[in-house]
């Protein structure tokens, strides 16, 4: 008979199937019975430039499985608080299927999958393939609208189109402010060349955006953020590893240097699940080919976490 300790010295975290952070596994989302679905969308057929964030939910369910001792609980010892406890069902629904070349069908396959999650009454949480995955995502979560969304990148992603095509990675968040559900954007960490122009930050200020710069963040601090991203009773929130500077996180495509830090993002978040309900989030463009590492994929895993937990700590209030 194997005691209770061998079981646990068992499940180390380099064993057996690796979901994120080792959560059991819902493969049928009609049978799904959670509070927290995590389902990857590997798919990089938006990709203007470097491609492989395809990849991405792989490497950061690999890398998540250090985490895996936490299952009953994480404890953090800055803020000495736990996150997480096991009276919260988190669980892994594994992959959306992706039909390779057909964006369409990919994105029919994310927004019924999406739906079906909230069907079940758990929070979804996305994890990218390359940024356009965002637009279906925002599309599926029109029944628990209106929400105000918040964009945590490099780059503004305001592209209205490029050679034609409006659903690559440079155009979601111009496609989510055409959403009738979608009341507001702002848009943190932005800072990238190149990848938007005058007129599309002209045009997104004129939609009335929020849009703050890692300079300005550490000027006017987190919660300086905070006071300048409106009230709303909803948010949906979503990530572009490429926030962070690539230093800490070279392992996406399109790398932007004087990036905010773990500490800075982590705020955020916590500052952000404060703020309002947090309906969902996405967390996109990690590329762990560029990264040997796999450090891209690690602070990836640990910051999903960390909004999990924020997220599900002020929800704990309400129960």
């Amino acid at each position: 008979m194997v005691n209770k300790c061998e079981k646990e010295i068992l499940n180390l975290p380099f064993t057996g199937i690796t979901s994120f952070v080792k959560y059991p596994i819902c493969t049928d989302l009609s049978k799904l019975e959670a509070d927290v679905a995590v389902i990857g969308a590997p798919y990089d057929l938006g990709t203007n430039w470097r491609s492989g964030a395809r990849f991405g939910p792989r490497g950061v369910r690999v890398a998540s499985a250090l985490y895996s001792f936490g299952l009953k609980g994480f404890y953090d010892p800055e803020r000495d608080d736990t996150y997480i406890g096991p009276s919260w069902r988190v669980v892994d629904c594994g992959d959306i299927d992706m039909v390779n070349g057909d964006l369409q069908q990919c994105f029919d396959n994310i927004r019924a999958s999406i739906r079906q999650i909230i069907a079940r009454g758990a929070m979804p949480v996305l994890i990218g393939g390359d940024h356009s995955v965002t637009i279906p995502y925002a599309e599926a979560l029109e029944d628990l609208g209106p929400f105000y969304v918040v964009q945590l990148d490099a780059h503004l992603d305001w592209c209205d189109q490029r050679s034609g095509q409006r659903y690559g990675q440079g155009s979601p968040m111009r496609r989510l402010s055409e959403m009738k559900h979608v009341q507001g954007t702002a848009q943190i960490g932005i800072r990238g060349l190149g990848s938007s122009s005058k007129e599309d930050f002209d045009h997104a200020r004129g939609y009335g955006s929020v849009i703050v710069s890692p300079r300005e963040l550490r000027e006017i601090g987190i919660q300086g953020v905070m006071d300048r991203i409106p009230d709303a009773k909803r948010y949906f929130i979503t990530i572009d590893v490429d926030v962070l500077d690539p230093s800490l996180a070279p392992g996406t495509g399109t790398p932007s240097p004087g990036g905010l830090d773990y500490y800075e993002v982590n705020g955020l978040m916590e500052g952000l699940a404060k703020k309002g309900e947090i309906i969902a989030f996405d967390f996109v463009e990690v590329a762990p080919i560029y990264d040997p590492t796999e450090t891209t994929s690690l602070i990836s895993a640990r910051l999903i976490l960390d909004f999990i937990g924020f997220i599900l700590k002020e929800r704990e209030k309400n129960r």
